[in-house]
């Protein structure tokens, strides 16, 4: 595993953890396999100084394209606990 790390919001970096990536999924509805898997897909593409909002993008994505819920409920988790508004969770397309 390449040692990477994220850029906050904040400008302050930390690093990468697959578990976290894995986590948020399975929280999001994601069966353990499935969370596994976006975790390790989100791994394979970070770089070193990837800001938290690409990584937000691509997990977004992931769950989106193995089941629209399952990014429903991310997003509803932002909106009632991390109180994140409606521009943050916009659908942007990540290549």
């Amino acid at each position: 595993m390449k040692l990477v790390d994220v850029v906050k919001l904040d400008g302050r970096r930390e690093p990468f953890m697959r578990e976290k990536v894995t986590v948020s999924a399975l929280k999001s509805g994601a069966p353990p396999q499935e969370a596994r898997a976006i975790g390790e897909a989100i791994e394979r593409v970070a770089y070193d100084g990837i800001p938290s909002g690409e990584i937000r993008r691509r997990v977004l994505e992931q769950l989106r394209d193995r089941n629209p819920e399952w990014e429903e409920n991310w997003l509803m988790y932002d909106r009632a606990v991390k109180k994140r508004g409606v521009e943050t969770t916009a659908r942007i397309p990540v290549r």
